[in-house]
């Protein structure tokens, strides 16, 4: 019987887009996480990457203004019938500035929005888009606002429930239900611990379907 395994090997910071022009547009698939500022983004990209450090956890909401890009390269082993495959696959993860808090004002925040919408709405090389919700808060409005945003542009859409080890058992099923409920998208919403590392097997299955198989 064939078994697949499908893991990330490498992860490096690779560049800060603070205009259009510095966007990467060499036709990798990108895998980009959104969500309110201090949803928990820096973490849960450490824990997916399993390399601490990777993204800058910041103390303070709202610091981060560039939308950064961090140089994955992952493999997928097949194990089965005699035979034994391996392929590999270069993408990018992309980091976006989180939303809802930003110590910026006036026309500095109407630019920096327009940034990220340029982003999200142009990118043609966007593979799908990870949205990131508070677990403990699952029905904020500036998160339904985003999500309908997200949704609006069709893209492709994984909803995830963070800080999920702050919630006791019973709390985990009552706010993962309202998130099923209140951001349908494309597969169940997953709730994640960057803690314990929980469904990071999981987020990993989702973000393989998206990746283009590469010959090592």
């Amino acid at each position: 019987m064939e078994q697949e395994r499908f893991r990330i090997v490498e992860s490096k910071y690779l560049l800060s887009a603070v205009n259009p022009s510095q966007m990467k547009k060499d036709k990798k698939k990108e895998i980009a996480f959104i969500g309110r500022s201090n949803v928990g983004k820096s973490s849960l990209i450490n824990s997916l990457c399993n390399h601490r450090g990777l993204a800058m956890v910041s103390r303070e909401p709202g610091k981060t203004r560039t939308i950064n890009y961090f140089a994955i390269r992952s493999r997928r082993d097949l194990v089965g019938g005699g035979d034994a495959r391996t392929t590999e696959q270069h993408w990018y993860l992309v980091d976006l500035p989180g939303y809802g808090f930003a110590k910026t004002g006036g026309q500095n925040r109407e630019a920096w929005s327009r940034f990220i919408a340029d982003y999200v709405e142009n990118s043609k090389d966007l593979a799908l888009m990870c949205l990131l919700i508070d677990l403990r808060h699952p029905s904020l409005p500036i998160d339904v606002k985003a999500y309908r945003w997200l949704r609006g542009l069709g893209m492709p859409l994984q909803v995830i429930g963070t800080k999920a080890d702050k919630l006791n058992q019973h709390d985990k099923q009552k706010h993962i239900c309202e998130l099923a409920q209140n951001y349908p998208a494309d597969y169940p919403p997953l709730m994640y611990s960057s803690l314990k590392h929980t469904n990071r097997e999981r987020l990993l299955s989702v973000i393989e379907t998206f990746i283009d198989e590469e010959q090592p």
